[in-house]
């Protein structure tokens, strides 16, 4: 992501969430070091970006979103892979995410991709209000120490 993309990406924001973030959030991660955020971009037009946070070796995706006329196209899919080994370039070993209970489609991409449910957020959404499965995946292997 780079400044031109940050008006496109929060305008998709504002079309998909309902908690968007604006703008100044967006811009804000262009300078953040725990930050990566990836988008596809065709004729100069934004059609997904997938974004995250990385503390030591536990990576968190704030937000995943294609625009409705650029979805069943695989974008989120490769999205999700590229950031996956741009993270374990940077040495994070674990990915997690939220996702609304009733987001079949993001759910099933999920799990293709390789996550798993380990955790539910009751009543983590609003409008509406709804559960969050927690998913995660390990993307890179833990050498064991011996205390």
């Amino acid at each position: 992501m780079d400044f031109a993309h940050v008006p496109q990406i929060a305008a998709l924001e504002e079309a998909t969430f309902s908690f968007p973030w604006d703008e100044a959030s967006i811009l804000a991660e262009l300078d953040n070091p725990l930050a990566l955020w990836l988008v596809v971009v065709e004729d100069e037009k934004v059609l997904g970006y997938v974004g995250s946070q990385t503390v030591f070796e536990d990576a968190d995706i704030l937000n995943v979103a294609v625009l409705p006329a650029a979805r069943r196209r695989g974008i989120a899919e490769a999205l999700m892979t590229a950031l996956e080994s741009r993270l374990s370039e940077r040495g994070a070993e674990r990915i997690t995410l939220e996702v609304r209970a009733s987001n079949a489609p993001a759910i099933a991409l999920y799990r293709k991709l390789g996550y798993a449910q380990v955790g539910l957020r009751k009543n983590y959404y609003e409008k509406p209000r709804e559960d969050a499965l927690i998913l995660q995946k390990q993307i890179a292997n833990q050498e064991e120490t011996i205390p």
